[in-house]
């Protein structure tokens, strides 16, 4: 029996029909990515799913027993409690139980007292109550110990410090806390609730990367059904089973990961956006030459019969958010080779101690990721480095014809809000520029009329959006972007990203978006405690590569050192050397083995990369779907046995040091 079914639903606003025939079913266990183009109506289903609104027609089913819980967007203020007594709240329910628990104790009691005094006429009633009252206290009681209700304490700890509050901020007022930390708090209350079926639009918008982490892990054990929106590939691909994609009205279900929807879903639309391009020059042609022969007697019946034609035409109909945009930065000066220098930084607030002695250079390219712990400094440092704080001690060293851009979550005072949207990017962009700049706003969600928006009527993460989108328009060699990804969706992160790729200048960027730092960042600098500093001030580390060998070696350092023989071990043993020497050889063949593997592998996806190529396959979806789904999964074998590889190969090295 499902915990959800979604039959036949639509629903319009004014004459623009958001939702034609939206079905879906959501079973125990079932985790789907809601997706589809930004403002395709995402967050008006889950709203009509979770009856915040209604829909027009269509049909909502969910058995009377199942719990629904549903986390907004943004928007949710906590306030009149501290934070303990505001997720204990979540617990609403439970806490009726426990009250009724208490009723019937009572009324038990009372029985009990009248099964020895009343008379045999009324001793069947009593007994009968007696017996009812015993089984609804059961069930009442099995509810409560399954709900987990009897430790709530020890949970409501776990779900609070999995996303980033600490123990000292349980009795702190919730109106203290920002509107991102208000978010979380509403999270952590849909999630104490138990629900059987979760509805969460952009859960990870606020979340850091190890709350990020710890969500998934939540996700990936809950036993109910889950139905989300959300821009973060990454998180999806760790959470997901499947996607619910609404594409003009309609709801289509694909198998499997993130990834794979959209390697399939990218086929599906390269050969509709081919057939309505198509369709598009059939219908230009049929348009001009009735335009040209409508009045020309002799061709009369051509014309009609084309006009015949053109009625009957069922015109392909492409979403906005199809149409791809590429963005390159405006020209900039070269800087030279050192980018930046900060030497002997100090900075600390009362009781709250940053940074002291802290040293570093940028070299101009770099790609920098900016990563630590919530509360690092992360943010302090980047205003720093951007100019805009100036109450430190040290220098920060701007290298020869250095430029700076710089983007933060506030950006009130960078606005004119009397502007309109495109007037506010218009004053920023050169000249050559503005032919672009409409396509570039609709790239980053002002679409329409919305470029005619005052600016200050727009919401927080629309004047975020339009501050990111000047700063792109700045002729700057050195950009400083604090958490640009926040409010954008996956097609937008995808021109921003493709953007900075390709940028010839040095970037230094704070983000939480695991595929966004991995795609970008050249070298990682984490913020994070110093162990050595009795004053818990901060340092800064430096890990050259891209964020997957950052993880990687913060790995090695959690996980302990294997121990290995040193010179003075005694001898082995003859049984000892002879298991030793059959341990080399098996890890030498499984190498060897691994590796022909690999080889393999490459080899097909070679084959089929050329295969691609030819007529036969890119004009026959089938075939292509097939190749694609094949070279995915090939990839995926080659980064499992390569990893495989790495492994026998260590632990190879490490027996042989001890030969």
């Amino acid at each position: 029996m499902p915990l959800l079914q979604v039959s036949g639903l639509s629903f319009s606003f004014g004459d623009r029909e958001i939702l034609k025939e939206g079905s879906l079913l959501l079973d125990p266990g079932t985790r789907l990515a809601l997706s589809g183009a930004n403002g395709s109506g995402k967050t008006t289903l889950l709203r009509l799913i979770a009856g915040i609104m209604e829909a027009h027609g269509g049909t909502i089913y969910r058995g009377k027993s199942t719990g629904l819980g549903y986390l907004p967007q943004s928007g949710v203020v906590h306030q009149g409690k501290t934070l303990a007594e505001e997720v204990e709240s979540a617990y609403g329910t439970m806490h009726s139980m426990g009250t009724r628990l208490e009723e019937i104790e009572s009324q038990l009691a009372d029985l009990e007292s009248q099964l020895t005094t009343t008379s045999d006429r009324e001793l069947q009633r009593v007994e009968k109550e007696f017996h009812r009252l015993v089984e609804e206290q059961h069930e009442i009681h099995e509810s409560l110990e399954s709900s987990g209700f009897y430790r709530r304490s020890s949970e409501i700890e776990s779900v609070l410090q999995g996303l980033g509050f600490s123990k000292g901020d349980f009795e702190k007022p919730t109106h203290q806390f920002s509107g991102g930390w208000q978010m979380r708090i509403a999270l952590a209350k849909v999630l104490l609730s138990r629900p059987d079926v979760l509805l969460l639009d952009e859960p990870t918008n606020y979340l850091d990367i190890e709350a990020r982490e710890w969500l998934e892990n939540w996700l990936n054990a809950f036993a109910g059904g889950v139905l989300m929106v959300s821009h973060d590939r990454y998180f999806l691909d760790k959470t997901i089973q499947g996607v619910a994609e609404l594409y003009l009205g309609r709801l289509k279900m694909y198998k499997g990961n993130y990834t794979s929807y959209e390697t399939r879903r990218a086929l599906e639309l390269e050969l509709i956006i081919r057939a309505y391009q198509d369709q598009q020059e059939d219908i230009a042609k049929l348009e001009d030459f009735i335009r040209r022969f409508r009045y020309n007697a002799s061709k009369a019946a051509m014309v009609q019969s084309r006009v015949k034609t053109l009625e009957k035409i069922e015109v392909i109909e492409i979403p906005e958010g199809l149409k791809k945009i590429h963005f390159h930065f405006p020209p900039a000066p070269r800087s030279g080779d050192l980018c930046l220098r900060v030497e002997g930084l100090e900075k600390a607030y009362p009781q709250r101690p940053l940074f002291r002695h802290l040293d570093f250079e940028v070299q101009r390219g770099e790609k920098i990721a900016l990563v630590g712990k919530n509360g690092a400094g992360k943010s302090t440092l980047m205003k720093i480095l951007g100019g805009q704080d100036t109450h430190f001690r040290g220098t920060v060293h701007l290298g020869a014809n250095v430029v700076r851009g710089y983007f933060s979550q506030d950006v009130e005072g960078s606005l004119d809000l009397h502007q309109t949207v495109i007037e506010a990017v218009e004053t920023q962009a050169s000249t050559e520029m503005f032919p672009y700049l409409r396509g570039l706003l609709g790239a980053f969600l002002f679409r329409g009329d919305d470029i005619f928006k005052p600016v200050k009527v727009l919401s927080g993460g629309e004047k975020n959006r339009l501050a990111l989108v000047r700063l792109l328009l700045t002729p700057a060699n050195l950009l400083l972007m604090d958490e640009p990804t926040n409010h954008l969706d996956l097609a937008s992160k995808d021109v921003l990203l493709d953007a900075l790729t390709r940028f010839a200048g040095t970037v230094i960027f704070v983000s939480h978006d695991h595929e966004f730092i991995e795609a970008l960042a050249t070298r990682v600098l984490e913020v994070s405690e110093d162990p050595k500093d009795p004053e818990g001030y901060r340092r800064t580390r430096n890990f050259p590569g891209g964020y997957d060998y950052y993880r990687y070696r913060l790995n090695q350092e959690l996980t302990p050192s294997p121990v290995v023989a040193t010179k003075s071990a005694p001898p082995l043993s003859r049984e000892e050397e002879k298991a030793r020497k059959s341990q080399i050889r098996k890890l030498e063949k499984e190498e060897e083995e691994l590796l022909s593997a690999i080889e393999t592998l490459e080899q097909r996806n070679n084959q089929i990369m050329e295969l691609l190529g030819t007529e036969e396959v890119y004009t026959h979806l089938e075939k292509l779907k097939k190749l694609h789904s094949e070279k995915s999964t090939n990839e995926e074998k080659i980064s499992d046995l390569s990893k495989r590889w790495e492994e026998a190969s260590e632990q190879l090295e490490q027996i042989l040091e001890m030969v």
